[in-house]
C-alpha cells in the first residue's frame, strides 16, 4: 500500500464511522450498512482509482437507497 492509497482508506473510514453512528442512532439500516463497507472495502482493493470511485459511491448511497 502506498501513502496515497492509506490516506484515502482513512477518510473513507472517518466517514463511514461517521455513518454507523448516524445509522445506528437514526435507526438507518441503509446508513449503517454503507458505513460498515466504508470502513472495511480499502483494505481488500490496492488500485487506488477504485478507492476512491467505490468509496464516493458508498458515500452516496444512503442518500439514493432507503430501507
Amino acid at each position: 500500500m502506498d501513502s496515497s492509497t492509506i490516506m484515502w482508506a482513512v477518510l473513507f473510514g472517518s466517514v463511514g464511522m461517521g455513518y454507523i453512528i448516524y445509522g445506528k442512532k437514526q435507526q438507518k439500516g441503509m446508513a449503517f450498512l454503507s458505513g460498515v463497507v466504508l470502513c472495511v472495502f480499502p483494505y481488500f482493493i490496492s488500485n487506488i482509482f477504485l478507492v476512491i470511485i467505490l468509496g464516493l459511491v458508498f458515500m452516496a448511497l444512503p442518500f439514493f437507497v432507503r430501507f
